[in-house]
């Protein structure tokens, strides 16, 4: 038997007044969830362990049965493995936003989704400049600060604190004092840098400085093949998802026009899941899309966002006879704009049926699976 994980990243959320009461997954139309429902069953998975904050970090390990209580060692060193940075033992990788704050306050923990030959430009800038570092590009806001030797640091996702002064969310501990260096420093010669010039002369959000968040040190993960026994691949545009993919050993599969945004190319996320799955076990196909949308406050995004997994989703269905799984990794609601522990839905096509008519937060509550820990849904898949 075949499966394929259909991630929806944060799709849950709340019932909201501007939609009638209905969450945003009630709202969109959703035809081929809802075949699902239909044809399957459904049911409720914690994605977040105790102890843990609300991340997709944390999620998706859990959702992959690497429980995050025994092998999380932070973002950063997840993202660095996907870029391919090779981390010494006493290296501490930092996750490292491109964001804007004015005023003290945090505008846009992506400053705008700036490009990342824009973030690459800006980074470039600072070579030289932060001593005691190495920074790398990512994608688009998303990049990578390596402090080798370093202490490790408490610090605060940039996501959950929009809109809020950020004093009080500065790093704190061993590092602390060479990141507010760096963010200090970057602040300086991104001020009057070409790039952010032409981003405000264009409306645009400038970045106005780095943010280093989530560090910590190389993770040792046990290999999908080993711990499953079935060959596997990720595909995402997000180079967290990447990074656990390539911990886990996976193949990681890129998609031309993935871009870890609304913009997406669903369709060739799709045509690449089906061409992957005829010579693999097992695919988490990841969509970040929807989280997206809820950490910009979009009700109108989000239901979009949502529509268009559908019609993936749809293109899977009609393309793969096996076990096809859809949930999100966690709610990103709109009313908060961030992550929230509250367990999650999902529907499983090919493992019985439990007459639930659609896949929404309610409609699962009723599912046949009831409520699940996240470390053993895979388990349960394969079964």
């Amino acid at each position: 038997m075949k499966y394929i994980v259909v991630l929806g990243d944060g799709m849950a959320d709340e019932p909201l007044p501007e939609l009638g009461g209905k969450t945003p997954l009630e709202a969109a139309r959703t035809p081929n969830f809802d075949r699902m429902a239909r044809e399957g069953a459904c049911g409720m998975l914690r994605t977040i362990p105790d102890g843990f904050e609300a991340g997709s970090d944390i999620a998706n390990m859990s959702v992959l049965g690497y429980d995050p209580r025994e092998y999380y060692t932070g973002r950063g060193p997840l993202e660095a493995l996907s870029m391919g940075v090779d981390l010494r033992d006493s290296d501490i990788a930092y996750r490292c936003n491109l964001v804007t704050i004015t005023g003290g306050v945090m505008q846009d923990f992506s400053a705008g989704h700036i490009s990342s030959a824009e973030g690459a430009a800006l980074l470039g800038s600072l070579a030289g400049a932060l001593p005691g570092v190495v920074i790398r590009a990512g994608v688009s806001y998303r990049n990578l600060l390596v402090v080798p030797n370093g202490k490790g640091c408490g610090s605060t996702p940039p996501h959950d604190i929009v809109g809020q002064p950020v004093a009080r969310y500065l790093p704190a501990g061993g590092d602390a004092a060479l990141l507010g260096r760096c963010m200090e420093e970057s602040r300086r010669i991104f001020a009057d840098h070409p790039v952010n010039m032409a981003r405000r002369n264009s409306g645009k959000s400038p970045a106005t400085q780095v943010w280093p968040w989530s560090g910590g040190k190389r993770p040792a993960l046990p290999l999908f093949t080993e711990r499953y026994g079935k060959k596997a691949g990720m595909i995402s545009a997000v180079d967290l998802l990447n990074g656990i993919g390539r911990g886990a050993g996976m193949e990681i599969i890129r998609v031309p026009g993935a871009t870890g945004y609304l913009d997406t190319d669903y369709d060739a996320k799709a045509g690449y899941a089906l061409d992957a799955i005829r010579r693999l076990d097992f695919l988490y196909l990841h969509i970040e899309a929807p989280d997206e949308a809820g950490h910009l406050g979009s009700i109108e995004e989000k239901v979009k966002a949502i529509e268009s997994v559908d019609g993936l989703v749809g293109t899977i269905l009609d393309g793969f006879d096996g076990v096809v799984a859809v949930l999100p990794d966690h709610p990103t609601p709109i009313r908060v704009k961030t992550h929230t522990k509250d367990p999650v839905p999902f529907v499983v096509r090919g493992k019985g049926a439990d007459g639930t008519a659609r896949f929404t937060e309610r409609e699962a509550l009723k599912g046949k699976f009831g409520m699940m820990d996240a470390a053993g849904f895979l388990p349960f898949l394969f079964a």
